[in-house]
């Protein structure tokens, strides 16, 4: 039996007896059968939802299919987990009849209580949290800064995937809204605009067109932007659409930097602003090079890079002597859309998931920013949509600060 297989079928059986469980607790805990019976066919129909969310095509399925699969996998996982919680409580609760005393009803209703909090919790996720934009103010300091960059203010989002909201353009008219509203220099997108396929972005071009900084709009690609994650009829209608992405960021009136630096300037001063295509850790392909978009990377010029992955920093700058890079810009973790108080899955699976990290010799820094859309499931569990305004500051030299 292949893997992909044993898995849906694993969950079933649990849910199964998760579902019989549950039924002949209501059963025996309450006189009225309606419980009971709400309990069977509710369990008979996540059934149903379960089997044809996983019946139907993903990877080669049109962007409302791929949403009718996320929101009825959500619709499962959320009613699911509550019980898989309640279960584990209520046995806990029936310790004592193991040594035939009665079961301690306060852990039992307690349970209840904590299942039904939960199954709140992960709606609120889903429909308002994930809607909730945050500004967050940093100041980065750089040295060599030139002087004219001493207070130059960069807006950074990433990782919107506009497939996930549909048609609905909504939530990204209010991230344009608030990115506009906060007057930065410029504006930088780290990637990943879309889900897997360019017919996604069509709805949202007039939108994000609406973008504005003195200094332009620039991005990059991320890695879902590349189609990776789509079966194509051939090669050349995956690069079709890799190539459709590209022109209609372009009608959009973003600069699209493809291993590309562009020099920003004010009054007799510039910075190098160098974008990269994914360059990731496995399973991600590379697509992009540092050394083609910027071959001095060892000159004195100040330079921030838009990379989409922050493994890229991790692995290939920082703590480089011989790569002048002094920001690094990065989205791709989403904190795995869950952070409470501080924490987050993300801490597990990537070294730099969120925030400002600096290498041992200050001298490489990194933003990750933890995005605005969500993928995968369509809600973010604390870890809300995310804009960044980056203030650059001019460091001290040692020798001022003495």
């Amino acid at each position: 039996m292949r893997l992909p297989l044993v898995l849906p079928l694993l969950v079933i059986f649990i849910d199964i007896f998760v579902d019989t469980y549950i039924y002949l607790v209501l059963k025996r805990r309450f006189k009225n059968r309606m419980p009971s019976n709400i309990q069977l066919w509710s369990s008979i129909v996540l059934l149903a939802t379960l089997i044809t969310a996983i019946s139907l095509p993903r990877r080669s399925g049109s962007d409302g299919m791929l949403l009718t699969v996320m929101w009825l996998l959500y619709v499962y996982i959320t009613v699911y987990l509550p019980k898989y919680l309640f279960v584990i409580i209520d046995l806990v609760a029936k310790i004592p009849e193991l040594i035939h005393r009665k079961r301690i009803r306060t852990i039992s209703s307690a349970g209840a209580l904590i299942s039904i909090g939960f199954f709140i919790t992960l709606w609120w996720a889903a429909l308002i949290n994930r809607n909730d934009i945050q500004i967050t103010n940093i100041d980065i300091e750089i040295q060599g800064l030139p002087e004219s960059f001493d207070g130059y203010r960069i807006a950074q989002f990433s990782d919107i995937h506009v497939g996930t909201f549909g048609k609905d353009t909504t939530f990204v008219s209010h991230i344009v809204e608030r990115i506009n509203s906060q007057k930065p220099d410029v504006i930088v997108f780290t990637g990943d605009i879309v889900n897997s396929r360019s017919e996604e972005l069509i709805p949202y071009v007039s939108t994000l067109s609406k973008l504005s900084a003195p200094d332009s709009v620039f991005s990059i690609l991320g890695n879902h932007d590349y189609g990776d994650y789509t079966k194509w009829q051939s090669p050349e209608a995956k690069t079709r659409d890799l190539q459709n992405i590209k022109d209609m960021q372009r009608a959009m009136g973003w600069n699209l930097l493809l291993n590309e630096t562009k020099m920003l300037r004010k009054d007799n001063d510039s910075i190098a602003l160098i974008g990269v295509e994914n360059i990731g850790d496995h399973p991600f392909p590379i697509y992009g090079s540092l050394t083609k978009a910027y071959p001095e990377l060892s000159d004195s010029v100040t330079k921030i890079l838009l990379t989409h992955n922050p493994a890229h920093w991790t692995d290939s700058i920082s703590s480089r002597s011989d790569i002048n890079v002094a920001l690094s810009l990065s989205g791709h973790t989403h904190a795995m859309q869950i952070e409470i108080l501080g924490w987050s899955p993300a801490k597990y699976r990537y070294p730099t998931w969120k925030g400002l990290y600096t290498d041992y010799n200050d001298e490489h820094k990194l933003y990750v920013n933890i995005g605005c859309g969500t993928v995968g499931f369509p809600a973010r569990l604390g870890a809300t949509p995310e804009v960044t305004i980056i203030t650059l500051r001019k460091a001290k030299s040692t020798q001022q600060a003495l």
